[in-house]
């Protein structure tokens, strides 16, 4: 894992970070490990010294009402389909299949990020509650193995989006 320390960084600046920066939205890069697993990298949550809780996903889901939504949890918690599309005002929810992930969001699998998916397409985007009640989560930053830390109710401010009941846990 690493962090920015002012311009020793060889972190270079993620799209997503420019749009926070040009927004004066205050957050600390993080370089995570990742593996391969199948078709998809994945972060190697088992090396890293975070509490898997304050790491989060970001879900691209559709409904037959709304199209395309983003559900954004815990890494350590499942997205409760019923409840996300209650909450969305669909019927019924499903995850946007693999080879339409690219297409639908710009980003390929573990590098989808709430912020540069609202940048490009504005879709509806829904965190977990247990979000709010946290000081920092980390969120991808558009890059497979790159995050932010970040405040989420800052996040969920810039963003228009809205904390939800979306896991089990909520």
């Amino acid at each position: 894992m690493s962090k920015k320390h002012g311009k020793k960084s060889t972190l270079h600046k993620t799209l997503v970070e420019k749009i926070l920066d040009q927004a004066k939205i205050p957050y600390t890069q993080y370089q995570l490990p990742t593996e391969q697993d199948g078709d998809v990298r994945q972060l190697k949550l088992d090396q890293l010294n975070i509490d898997d809780h304050i790491i989060y996903k970001t879900l691209v889901m559709t409904g037959k009402k709304t199209g395309p939504i983003v559900g954004v949890v815990p890494v350590d918690e499942r997205i409760n389909y019923k409840k996300f599309a209650k909450v969305t005002g669909n019927r019924k929810v499903g995850l946007v299949p693999l080879k339409e992930l690219v297409a639908t969001t710009g980003y390929q699998h573990g590098a989808n990020t709430p912020v540069g998916i609202h940048q490009k397409y504005n879709y509806p985007i829904y965190f977990s509650k247990t979000a709010k009640t946290q000081s920092e989560i980390l969120v991808s930053s558009g890059q497979i193995g790159r995050s932010i830390k970040i405040d989420p109710r800052q996040l969920v401010r810039f963003l228009g989006a809205k904390f939800a009941n979306l896991t089990d846990d909520d």
